[in-house]
């Protein structure tokens, strides 16, 4: 037997973004199976606390955001530094990692292969030989709730139109053909219903696809409650097609068959993560799409322009048929 201490108390130090915070739950995934009796506080910004809401072995959660001189480290040191923590992962690479009692310290940093996917680097991170795969958990009133937004019955398209910039946003009028092709008749979810996501503020971008649908096939999930219940309205959807972003990784770590959308962004490093998802990229690599003059982040417009209606098609459809009953699509968490 072994003389190594029981994992009882774990502190979590996640990020602030919510595809970061999502990709990041695969070590949560491997406390789950390897310290069944662990505790695991979570810090991690405002934005994806939610998330972590229906883990099974929280302790707690506490949100925090950044404040000016780095002073939102100092108050989250005064609430964890009286505990004896027996492990801290920290995603942040921050002091407070350092700074407080801990038995074991798995911290990210400049040690770490950053050409590799980003739950491969959370896997080395952890000095694990295996990668967990990110997974989400739901709340009991987590589920309630997205069984509001999508009811049981007819099979449900997830689309996700929108993104925090507008290099990564593929044309309106693209999704709405892609919609059409694949819930019409000879498509893969003919007659399906279609619920359009977006965040607060995202509400422009994501209306014109919303209003596209017939009134008896719509479902409106835009701006409309929190990111882990969000993720619980995903993992009811029957299939999910987005840009990279949050709302992807959320669809993927619930097991729902998702594919991503590519352009001004790396898959290697941020691909939807599992064998039930894929991508389609632009032909052109991120590097080659913001070369040329007179480029801009904050001015520029869609990058995703040669990426066609044919190429997403094309890639479902090939995605669709071996994953539509495949046993490789993880089993949906709830607490």
């Amino acid at each position: 037997m072994s003389n190594q201490p029981a994992i009882e108390r774990i502190l979590f130090i996640t990020s602030n973004r919510l595809g970061d915070a999502v990709l990041s739950t695969g070590v949560l995934n491997y406390i789950l199976q390897n310290h069944p009796t662990a505790k695991v506080t979570v810090a991690c910004g405002f934005l994806p606390s939610s998330l972590f809401a229906g883990y099974p072995a929280l302790e707690r959660v506490i949100p925090f955001k950044k404040e000016k001189h780095n002073r939102h480290w100092l108050r989250l040191w005064t609430q964890v530094v009286t505990t004896r923590w027996d492990m801290v992962i920290d995603f942040r690479n921050s002091a407070i990692s350092r700074l407080i009692p801990a038995h074991k310290r798995f911290i990210y940093g400049p040690h770490i292969d950053q050409t590799r996917h980003k739950v491969e680097q959370a896997a080395q991170m952890m000095r694990l030989n295996t990668v967990p795969n990110p997974a989400l958990w739901f709340s009991p009133e987590q589920q309630a709730a997205a069984a509001t937004l999508i009811p049981d019955g007819t099979p449900v398209l997830g689309i996700g139109p929108t993104a925090n910039w507008a290099g990564k946003t593929w044309a309106a009028e693209h999704f709405i053909e892609v919609i059409k092709i694949l819930t019409g008749p000879d498509g893969i979810l003919p007659g399906a219903r279609v619920a359009v996501f977006a965040a607060p503020g995202e509400e422009a971008q994501a209306l014109p696809v919303f209003e596209s649908i017939p009134a008896d096939r719509r479902i409106d999930v835009i701006a409309k409650c929190d990111p882990g219940t969000v993720a619980a309205a995903l993992a009811r959807c029957t299939l999910y097609i987005g840009h990279d972003s949050g709302l992807m990784h959320s669809a993927a770590a619930a097991g729902t068959p998702t594919v991503g959308l590519f352009g001004p962004s790396w898959p290697h490093l941020y691909g939807p993560w599992g064998g039930h998802t894929t991508y389609v990229s632009t032909p052109e690599n991120f590097d080659q799409l913001i070369d040329f003059d007179g480029f801009s982040p904050k001015t520029v417009g869609s990058l995703m322009g040669t990426l066609t209606v044919d190429a997403v098609v094309r890639c479902v459809q090939n995605f669709w048929g071996p994953i539509a009953n495949s046993a490789t699509r993880p089993q949906r968490k709830t607490n």
